[in-house]
């Protein structure tokens, strides 16, 4: 798996091509419960089951609450685990079965319940799957990025490769359910069974994620950042000053939740990060709510799967530039945020062309904004692990995967608000549950407004943040000084 080692540490490869892979094709897994639940979920309750959408807004917002609990609590369990498998990959292998499980119980709420059972049983299976099973997936696939290799090339193009899986797999969902249930009766037992194969290809592309890659040791990963050759000792903690020197024993170590917390919150980076995770899960959540703009404004459910293509098309193109485009930047800093300028144009575009009432141009613009966001979703992941590196070569501490269970919490968060701010505005417009061909003035207009405004106002927010968000050259700042009192 690992090559020779280059020159410097920053030129060793650890992974080969298949490596790299192996590993995006987890997203498979993931996205298959993320794309079906985050399109379709809301309106298989209000239209199928026959539930309220400000309801069922407010459990998956209470539901986060004790999602985003949970992913400090696996974060903390993944950087205490030690096993043959390493840290991460017991925790992504066995926890997707439960995921799989869980999945297909959210789409088979049995139809002679009473609908405060219905709410229950959604609330249930909802909270489990995401507060449990996914979170021990995701979080420990994310902390891979950083336990399979040191090089931030790789990284990069981990991300890169992980997220066109993830594209490639919510474009293709988000095109053909609709189609697909519908072939199969359109009723429930048609969501279920479609929800059923989809269940069996996460489990199947999940296990290949695994075991094609393996975690460095805990010797190699702590390995001082600022070693230039294999004959590098790493510095030891000077007891002469209160600087926290990286040691290179300390993987090992234990911290407590208060400690990590502490070193976590002192991180303006990370802080930055988690921010801006919150709000691109926001905009994912309100641009989620398509399957409604799309039925009852375009008046064809069918185009959900064409706007897909236009998002995720051109997000994959960007996702295979990526790599490069990080070089020919010269980092990730200026990339995202050019990238991002191009984005929130792009959505104004959107919203300029939706009042117009035009399709083709609204398409054309949604490509745009799709382009100019694709580099932030395939670097993501390196972003975090220089905002590790960063807490590492300032603090001497190595917590990885409590710092990816944090941005874990911003995402889950900030999806929540998201679904549960469209379920509240989809029931204050007065929207009529139940699959009927026509729905009232209002709900036309705060479609317009959920699908139109909001994305533009959280893309331009997410802007700001990154304009800010320059921790690589922070690092490479420190790694110089560093090396320089060696």
């Amino acid at each position: 798996m690992r090559e020779e080692r280059g020159t410097t540490m920053e030129e060793k490869k650890y992974l080969k091509w298949y490596n790299k892979i192996g590993y995006g094709s987890g997203d498979i897994a993931g996205n298959v419960v993320y794309a079906l639940l985050s399109a379709f979920v809301m309106i298989f309750l209000t239209d199928t089951a026959g539930l309220s959408s400000g309801v069922v807004g407010t459990l998956i917002a209470v539901s986060k609450v004790f999602d985003g609990a949970s992913d400090l609590l696996f974060g903390a369990l993944i950087d205490k685990t030690h096993t043959k498998m390493g840290k991460a990959r017991p925790w992504m292998f066995y926890g997707y079965f439960g995921c799989a499980v869980c999945l297909v119980a959210i789409f088979s709420i049995p139809a002679d319940m009473s609908d405060f059972s219905k709410y229950a049983w959604f609330f249930i299976t909802y909270t489990v799957l995401n507060a449990g099973f996914y979170t021990a997936n995701n979080i420990a696939y994310s902390a891979l990025t950083a336990l399979i290799t040191k090089n931030n090339h790789e990284r990069v193009q981990m991300g890169s490769i992980r997220f066109m899986f993830a594209f490639g797999t919510s474009m293709l969902i988000q095109t053909i359910t609709v189609a697909w249930v519908n072939s199969l009766g359109g009723d429930a037992a048609a969501w279920r069974t479609v929800a059923i194969i989809y269940a069996i290809i996460g489990v199947i592309s999940n296990t290949i994620s695994v075991f094609s890659v393996k975690e460095l040791s805990p010797e190699e990963l702590a390995e001082d950042s600022t070693a230039q050759s294999e004959d590098y000792e790493p510095p030891v903690m000077d007891t002469e000053s209160e600087e926290a020197i990286p040691i290179a024993n300390n993987q090992n170590e234990k911290y407590s939740f208060k400690e990590v917390f502490k070193i976590l919150i002192h991180n303006k980076y990370f802080i930055m990060i988690c921010g801006a995770y919150l709000l691109m899960q926001i905009y994912s959540a309100t641009l989620n709510m398509g399957i409604y703009y799309m039925t009852y404004v375009l008046h064809n459910a069918n185009l959900l799967g064409v706007f897909s293509w236009t998002i995720n098309i051109p997000m994959i193109l960007g996702l295979l530039f990526t790599p490069m485009l990080v070089t020919r930047f010269k980092g990730m800093y200026r990339l995202n945020k050019y990238g991002y300028i191009l984005g929130t144009l792009g959505r104004l575009g959107v919203l300029v062309a939706g009042y117009l009432g035009s399709v083709p141009l609204m398409l054309v613009f949604t490509a745009l904004a799709a382009v100019g966001m694709s580099p932030l979703q395939g670097d993501m992941n390196a972003l975090i692990a220089t905002c590790s590196e960063y807490t590492y070569l300032k603090d001497g501490k190595r917590v990885e995967g409590t710092m990816y269970s944090c941005t874990s919490f911003g995402t889950k968060v900030g999806g929540g608000i998201g679904v549960a701010l469209s379920g509240w505005l989809l029931e204050l417009s007065g929207y009529i549950k139940g699959g009927v061909a026509t729905q009232p003035a209002s709900t036309i207009q705060m479609l317009g407004i959920m699908y139109l405004w909001l994305p533009l106002i959280f893309n331009f927010l997410v802007l700001l943040i990154l304009a800010r968000l320059d921790v690589e050259k922070t690092v490479e700042k420190m790694k110089a000084e560093k090396a320089a009192t060696i």
